[in-house]
């Protein structure tokens, strides 16, 4: 696990003020809580958790799990981290008048990262979390801002608001003309366009990841999603040829970086108001070079790689009429493969700049068998004695499967 011992020079902020509360959404998430780890560890805020519950003895044992799942059971952090029981899909994010009012006079800060990440979820669905949701956030930072004021709204994006745009894609870009892969990325897309109306009245920041995976020290992560599945479906044999475009770039970040550049933007002044491409850029690896750490690191066989075009429409019918096992499996990961032919490099001159030497994204090789000996210990998300907490042991890490 990376070492959360004293901040970088550029996350550093002074202490003294008596209303210094930050309030997180996605809290009990996969980048939601290394962002929680980080407010908790590297400073002395209070730590408002806005938690998915129907009562609020429910959300206080929600977070109680998080906690103890993310710092261990002898944690004492618990006085200073308080869960709010709401809901992003309900008015007022489902908090009584009188609690939202008294944590607004405390808020100084929200990192709004809640979403839903699913890729097959139908679009109304996507939209009533990842759209309506964020309306609402919007809407609490300004009751923040009128209580006593509010000194930043980062909002938690994806790179791929791009969707299926070829070519560079800006820190400033948005609406390029794109089509979207999924609901994912077009209800991204419409809830960055609903923060940046409101930017005339709040000072927003706006950070975009790309593929996010595990922490580059211990592996970590609680999420086997986008890169994941596809790396099973190879260790299985499962793909007979791989549909993807050879030298198409697999944009992919660790997510201590992620959390490490959205706690130092939200506290840097020049930041409100920008957009930052937290991701790989020019460092991204290649289909091929992905593949061959694939099949390195999990000793398999090297399926060929054939364009997607000819997999769609000739391949495809041929594998799910004559090998069921395949065809199941190949389900499951068939919303991840559009991301192996993406043909958008992302611009992060502005992101690099900012956070300058100090946090920087790390090559995918430097750590990619970190990510593969995790994701195998965890049996890719089926060992759930795994914790964030028991990753940073030696034990946890220095597996070789």
């Amino acid at each position: 696990m990376s070492t959360l011992t004293a901040p970088p020079p550029v996350i550093a902020r002074h202490e003294s003020r008596a209303r210094d509360a930050v309030l997180l959404t996605g809290a009990t998430g996969f980048v939601g809580t290394e962002l929680l780890a980080r407010y908790v560890q590297l400073t002395q805020r209070t730590v408002y958790v806005l938690i998915r519950a129907d009562s609020q003895e429910h959300a206080d044992e929600r977070l109680r799990a998080t906690l103890r799942d993310t710092f261990g059971s002898d944690h004492a952090f618990g006085r200073r981290v308080r869960a709010l029981a709401g809901d992003l899909e309900l008015a007022g994010l489902g908090l009584d008048p009188d609690t939202a009012i008294a944590v607004a006079g405390e808020v100084c800060e929200i990192v709004h990262g809640a979403a839903s990440v699913s890729f097959d979820l139908e679009l109304r669905a996507s939209r009533a979390i990842n759209v309506h949701g964020t309306r609402r956030m919007l809407d609490f930072a300004e009751l923040c801002a009128l209580e006593g004021g509010l000194d930043r709204f980062t909002y938690v994006s994806t790179a791929y608001v791009a969707g299926t745009h070829r070519g560079p894609f800006g820190e400033d870009d948005l609406d390029v003309g794109q089509d979207f892969r999924n609901a994912y990325e077009q209800t991204k897309y419409e809830a960055e366009l609903l923060v940046r109306e409101r930017a005339g009245r709040l000072a927003i920041t706006i950070v975009r990841p790309s593929i996010i995976v595990g922490d580059r020290d211990s592996g970590w992560t609680s999420s086997f999603n986008v890169l994941y599945w596809p790396l099973r479906a190879l260790a299985r044999g499962a793909y007979p040829v791989i549909p993807a475009q050879r030298h198409a770039p697999v944009d992919v970040v660790s997510v201590d970086y992620v959390a490490d550049a959205i706690v130092a933007l939200s506290g840097t002044s020049d930041a409100a108001g920008q957009t930052y491409h937290l991701t790989a850029s020019e460092d991204a690896v290649t289909i091929a070079e992905l593949l061959t750490l694939s099949v390195t690191r999990l000793g398999c066989k090297r399926p060929p790689v054939i364009a997607p075009r000819l997999y769609r429409y000739v391949l495809a019918p041929l594998i799910s009429s004559l090998q069921p096992r395949r065809r199941r499996f190949m389900r499951a990961t068939a919303t991840y493969l559009p991301y192996f032919a993406v043909g958008t490099r992302f611009d992060s001159t502005r992101a690099r700049a900012a956070l300058g030497p100090a946090i920087v994204p790390a090559p995918l090789p430097d750590y990619f068998d970190v990510l593969v000996d995790y994701a195998l210990r965890a049996r890719w998300g089926a060992n759930r004695s795994l914790t964030r907490a028991t990753a940073s042991s030696a034990e946890a890490v220095s597996v070789h499967a």
